[in-house]
């Protein structure tokens, strides 16, 4: 139960807030959503991902050529995506090859760009 706070300027939409509180998701959803979204938050990330998306896999030496980063700067960035689960990865002998993790990734960047399409 929300405690009745006043508002000075606008009333309190009691109702409201507790239909909204009771619709989110439990703390580790949240937790885990927000890390997805502070992977995608650097543009550097963000080339490497829509490379994956059209490409459909490669390996880091390709991902630093396409994104002008070194081959130890894009391993470092291709890690952060494994942690947030926006990339998989298969070996081949010492070859390592990355792709999307899933189809829920490639949308998420597909919204993303419509959106951002909306303000430039």
């Amino acid at each position: 139960m929300v405690s009745r706070v006043v508002c000075g300027a606008y009333g309190i939409h009691l109702e409201k807030v507790e239909k909204a509180r009771a619709a989110l998701p439990k703390e580790g959803v949240l937790k885990e959503a927000a890390l997805l979204l502070k992977a995608l938050a650097d543009p550097t990330r963000m080339r490497l991902l829509l490379a994956l998306k059209t490409a459909g896999e490669l390996c880091v030496c390709d991902l630093a050529l396409l994104a002008g980063v070194s081959v130890s700067g894009v391993s470092h960035q291709l890690r952060l995506l494994r942690q947030a689960r926006l990339v998989a990865f298969r070996r081949e002998g010492k070859q390592v090859y990355y792709r999307l993790a899933d189809e829920h990734v490639e949308r998420l960047l597909e919204g993303a760009l419509e959106h951002a399409e909306e303000n430039t």
